[in-house]
């Protein structure tokens, strides 16, 4: 039998924009929930959750972490009967590292979602909040840094309304900002919270001072307002002015919180040990267990139907396997979620992607970088296993009787990309390796060698994310390289239809190659990518021969046409063409298709996309205007400003041309006596202006 029913089980993550203290909340988790004995601070560079060097100098989380501890409600009667198994992923909040935060809310059941009490929702707030829309994932919020200059907790939810959801609703409110928020109000309970002993580790519970009474009851009246509006007993019973207790209150809040009805709202300060404890009650009471989340669904791959999977220990072996790291002592780590059935060390499973069936040799439960060696692992849980040969993000691994496809993890497009070469001989040899094995763990990261000059490209998303790349390469894997200017990834596509005829015809002494056919090609919208349609009427085309001609005509999209750049969003239809009985082969048709869709593009108004990055800038008031003057010279088109106040700052949202941006930390810091921060993020490719698009061919040229 499982370790843990499975009822009892929660898989969460916590996410959040960069520095709003996530690594400070799960490091307050870790403490509280007496997995770790000494609370690691970020700005000491001793936290548990962000164990790689890289991260521990630059204060960031560049990888998530992974580990599981237990928690008993601070008001449970029976300590033992009601404590919870969490399973936490703590996320980076830097978007060139977003695919850790795509893939862990892939297979979590709920998020903690942190902001910062002073800046409220923040760029990378609004990006990880749309992807736990997209995979329904239920969340509550944690507004921490209540004690920072500046906080304040009702303008950080009123921006949660605002920008993220008008279903956020009050669970509690501070007593006091900065140096005087000194506890918490329960607006469930009624009680008056404060944090005692050197790490906060004591909650103490009592009433409500007289200066805050009357705001409780007012705020109180709106959150249970808001509660009992998801049933319509306690609704009624509400309006006939009965009194709904306690438990019927959370059980009503944690079925509307599973269904994203509504998103409850916590505060508190983390560096200061303020609040997390209840965040962790909150946790156990409101977010669910495997069982309460509708049931996965996969495709049979011997029937092609769709099929339920059920959180069954009994049931057939499913899990996804969302993560893979290079790990100095073990080799290969594969993280994965088992959704049924169990899995024990020694077992074979089916990976569904590959054909292959891979052996277990072990199965570990994660404590960031430390690992616990366990036997079995059951339905509901997170693990990982050492050593599998062909398991990349988003496979399926299942029972090889009964083999299921579960929904993958969709891949954001690298924008960025650099030239690296190794220094030595013996550094060559080592660097193609060690980038195999980077780009097996991180999906985001690409290689690929240019056929012109034999170089060696890496892309990812950002100039950070190939600056850590770099750097683990030189300490984790001792490869020496050269690494030339950062270059962005543009791509070509067409902005009209137009068709054209493909012709491969060789005749020599024996047997020849015929190949001959007609594509059209069309735009898509943007970000829609590719469409191969068969349109062959009458075996013009044989059927053997229309694959090789797709292949074809991607290979010639990859290489472009204009400047070299990939082609996107385009339909390509084949709808006729000729065939020899004696010459044609696949390969003829192959090159047909390539020279087919060459001449395509170059008649249907080949344009050049740019990707374009949304900005924010935060600058302190009197250094505005000279911000907003660099922002127009790098065709930077500015959305709004606001003010954040009392600190004196702006808050400028914009967006601008990835081209435009390279070494812009530097520029800001001269502009604004080094008090300027920005975040960016990629937001969408647009065609780049005619003299531009010019010098990028040129220079390409």
């Amino acid at each position: 039998m499982s370790d843990y029913p499975i009822s009892k089980i929660r898989n969460f993550g916590v996410i959040a924009h960069i520095d709003a203290g996530k690594t400070t909340t799960s490091e307050r988790i870790l403490f509280y929930t007496g997995i770790s004995h000494k609370i690691g601070e970020v700005h000491e560079g001793d936290t548990v959750m962000d164990w790689m060097e890289q991260e521990r100098e630059r204060g960031i989380t560049i990888t998530a972490a992974a580990t599981t501890a237990y928690w008993s409600p601070s008001d449970a009667k029976d300590k033992e009967a009601e404590k919870v198994k969490l399973n936490i992923i703590d996320t980076p909040g830097h978007i060139d590292f977003t695919i850790e935060v795509k893939r862990s809310l892939r297979v979590l059941d709920g998020a903690v979602v942190v902001f910062d009490g002073v800046a409220g929702v923040e760029p990378q707030s609004e990006t990880n909040w749309r992807y736990a829309d997209d995979y329904q994932v239920p969340r509550i919020c944690f507004i921490n840094k209540l004690d920072r200059l500046g906080a304040s907790f009702n303008k950080s939810f009123q921006s949660i309304l605002e920008r993220l959801s008008p279903y956020a609703v009050k669970m509690q409110i501070p007593d006091g900002h900065e140096d005087n928020f000194k506890g918490i109000v329960d607006l469930l309970t009624m009680e008056y919270i404060t944090f005692d002993g050197p790490k906060g580790e004591k909650v103490i519970k009592g009433t409500i001072p007289n200066h805050l009474k009357a705001e409780a009851e007012k705020e109180r009246a709106v959150t249970v307002e808001k509660i009992v509006e998801q049933d319509d007993q306690a609704m009624s019973d509400y309006l006939e002015g009965k009194e709904i207790n306690l438990i019927r209150l959370r059980e009503i809040l944690r079925k509307a919180t599973i269904k994203n009805k509504i998103f409850p709202v916590f505060c508190g300060s983390a560096l200061k040990n303020k609040g997390v404890q209840l965040v962790l009650d909150a946790v156990a009471y409101y977010l669910p267990s495997p069982v309460d989340i509708s049931s996965t669904s996969g495709i049979d791959k011997k029937t092609g139907q769709d099929k339920q999977i059920l959180p069954d220990d009994d049931a057939p072996f499913v899990a996804l396997a969302f993560k893979t790291a290079t790990d100095p002592f073990v080799g290969s780590l594969t993280f994965f979620r088992v959704y049924s059935g169990k899995l024990s060390s020694g077992s074979y499973v089916l990976n569904t992607r590959s054909g292959q069936q891979e052996r277990i040799s072990r199965i570990v439960r994660l404590h960031a970088n430390d690992r616990e060696e366990i036997k079995e692992i059951y339905a509901g849980n997170i693990a990982a296993t050492v050593g599998l040969k062909d398991t990349k993000t988003g496979d399926t691994l299942c029972d090889p009787d009964n083999p299921i496809v579960l929904e993958g993890i969709e891949i954001p497009e690298p924008v960025i990309s650099l030239r690296i070469e190794p220094k030595t001989k013996a550094d060559q040899e080592k660097m193609s390796l060690s980038l195999r094995k980077l780009s097996d763990e991180d999906p985001t990261f690409r290689i690929k060698t240019d056929e012109e000059t034999a170089e060696m490209i890496i892309s990812g998303m950002g100039e950070l994310h190939l600056e850590i790349i770099v750097d683990r390469l030189r300490r984790e894997f001792g490869v020496n390289v050269n690494v030339g200017r950062p270059q962005v990834s543009y791509k070509e596509t067409i902005a009209g239809t137009a068709e054209a005829e493909g012709k491969y015809i060789r005749q020599s002494g024996g047997r020849g190659q015929y190949g001959h056919v007609w594509l059209r090609v069309e735009p898509l919208e943007r970000s829609k990518g590719y469409e191969f349609v068969n349109s062959i009427k009458g075996g013009s085309v044989p059927e053997e021969y229309i694959k090789p001609t797709e292949k074809g005509v991607l290979e010639a999209m990859d290489k472009g046409v204009l400047a070299g750049f990939p082609l996107v969003d385009m339909k390509v239809t084949l709808y006729d063409g000729s065939y020899h009985e004696v010459d044609s082969s696949e390969i003829a048709f192959k090159i047909a298709g390539a020279i087919a869709l060459q001449e395509a593009v170059k008649r249907a108004k080949l344009t050049l996309l740019e990707p374009i990055m949304k900005l924010e800038i935060i600058v302190p008031d009197k250094f505005m205007g000279e911000t907003t003057g660099d922002l127009a010279s790098r065709r930077g088109q500015i959305l709004s400003l606001n003010d954040r106040s009392p600190l004196n700052l702006k808050v400028i949202n914009s967006k601008v041309p990835l081209a435009e941006m390279f070494g812009y930390a530097t520029t800001l810091r001269s502009l604004t006596e080094g008090r300027g921060t920005f975040t960016m993020e990629f937001d969408h490719y647009e065609p780049a202006p005619n003299n531009v698009a010019q010098q990028i061919i040129e220079g390409k040229k």
